[in-house]
C-alpha cells in the first residue's frame, strides 16, 4: 500500500470554498485518479456550507492502482458519482439495485473523503466506470450523477415506447431528461416556468413546450402517462396532478426540505403513482454511458477552472438561476496541457 497527497477544494460554515490538502492510502483495489472534470450538481449547493470535500460527479484519467486491481490500469479514462461504497452482497446488490444498498456510504457522510472538485482522489475499483472512449470528459461529468438519475428512472420503471413523459423543470438534469426520453422513443412534453427555452428544449427532442405559472399550464395539456420532476423544490401536487393521466406515475429526482400536501383523495381516484428515484447502480450507469455514445447525446455545459474563484463563480451562475444547462469545473492541469492526453 502506498500513500498519496493532493489538493481538495472543500466547503465551509461561511459558504467560502476553501482549497486544502489531504493524504490517503491506496489499498490493495484501490484506484488513484486524476480528476480532470468534474460536474456541479444542484445538490452540491447543500454541502457548499459544509467541512466537507465538494463535488461529487467525476471523470479522470487512471495514475495508479492497488496490487489487487483487475479492472483498470494507468491511462484508463474513468468515473464516479454519487455512492462511495456498498457492501456488495445485500439483496440490493446482487440484484443490479446497488444504489439502494443497505450499507452504502453516499457522498457527504465523510467530511474529506472523496470529492470531485480536486486534483486527485483514491476509489475502490468497484465504484469506477470505465468511459467510452467517444465520450469527451467535459459532457461525461455531469452524467455521473444527474443524468444516471434520468437514465434510471426511464428505464427502470415500465415506461414504453410511444408513452407520454412530461419533464417538469427543464434545467440542468431536465435538460438530459428530455434528450434521454426522446432517444427512448418516448413522446416527450416538457415543462418549463418561462417560453425562453422551448426551441432549445424542442431542439433536443420534446414534442410539445408548455410554460407552468405557479403549477398550473397556461395551456391545455393532454395528460402525460409519467411525469418526471426535476425543478427546484418540492412539488405542488395537487397542482401536477391534472397533468398526469389515470394510473399514471410522478417521479421524483430531486430533494427537498419541505414536506408538501398530499391530496389523497386525487391520488386514490385517480390511481396516480408516486415513485422516488436516486441515481443509478453501477450497471446502469454503464448502460447508460453506452447508449450516450450510441445515440450522441450530450449535455450543454458552461465550464469554469477548477480554482477557488472558478468554483465559486459556478455556483454564483446556478443559484442565480443562469446556468445553461450544466457547469463543469475543469482542472488546471488539464487546461495547461501539463497532464496527460486523453484519449478521446
Amino acid at each position: 500500500m502506498s500513500t498519496v497527497e493532493f489538493n481538495i477544494f472543500r466547503g465551509s460554515e461561511s459558504g467560502n470554498v476553501v482549497p486544502d490538502t489531504v493524504r490517503r492510502t491506496i489499498q490493495p483495489t484501490g484506484v488513484f485518479v486524476e480528476i480532470t472534470h468534474a460536474g456541479l450538481c444542484g445538490t452540491d449547493r447543500l454541502y457548499k456550507n459544509k467541512p466537507i470535500a465538494l463535488g461529487h460527479e467525476g471523470v479522470g484519467i487512471v495514475r495508479g492502482v492497488g496490487s489487487a486491481v483487475e479492472s483498470f490500469k494507468t491511462g484508463d479514462k474513468v468515473g464516479f458519482g454519487w455512492v462511495q461504497k456498498v457492501c456488495g452482497k445485500c439483496d440490493y446488490c446482487i440484484t443490479d439495485k446497488d444504489q439502494y444498498c443497505e450499507q452504502r456510504e453516499p457522498y457527504g457522510t465523510d467530511a474529506f473523503k472523496i470529492g470531485s472538485f480536486a486534483t486527485h482522489a483514491v476509489w475502490d475499483e468497484s465504484m469506477l466506470v470505465k468511459l467510452p472512449d467517444i465520450l469527451e470528459s467535459q459532457f461525461a461529468a455531469p452524467l455521473m450523477c444527474g443524468g444516471a438519475a434520468v437514465w434510471d428512472a426511464l428505464t427502470s420503471y415500465d415506461l414504453r415506447p410511444g408513452d407520454r413523459v412530461g419533464i417538469q423543470g427543464v434545467g440542468g438534469i431536465g435538460h438530459m431528461a428530455v434528450q434521454f426520453a426522446s432517444a427512448l422513443g418516448y413522446d416527450v412534453v416538457a415543462f418549463g416556468s418561462k417560453s425562453d427555452k422551448s426551441e432549445v428544449m424542442t431542439g433536443l427532442g420534446a414534442k410539445e413546450f408548455h410554460v407552468l405559472e405557479e403549477g398550473v399550464s397556461k395551456t391545455a395539456v393532454k395528460p402525460v402517462q409519467h411525469l418526471l420532476w426535476c425543478g427546484s423544490g418540492a412539488p405542488d401536487f395537487a397542482r401536477i396532478f391534472p397533468l398526469v393521466a389515470h394510473s399514471g406515475t410522478i417521479h421524483l429526482l430531486t430533494v427537498s426540505s419541505e414536506t408538501p400536501p398530499l391530496p389523497i383523495q386525487a391520488l386514490v381516484s385517480n390511481g396516480i403513482r408516486i415513485q422516488g428515484s436516486s441515481g443509478a447502480s453501477q450497471l446502469a450507469v454503464r448502460k447508460m454511458l453506452r447508449f450516450v455514445s450510441l445515440k450522441g447525446i450530450r449535455p450543454i455545459v458552461m465550464s469554469w477552472p477548477m480554482t477557488k474563484g472558478g468554483i465559486e463563480a459556478a455556483y454564483q451562475m446556478m443559484e442565480e438561476g443562469r446556468m445553461r444547462y450544466r457547469g463543469v469545473i475543469v482542472s488546471e492541469r488539464h487546461l495547461t496541457g501539463k497532464s496527460a492526453v486523453e484519449r478521446m
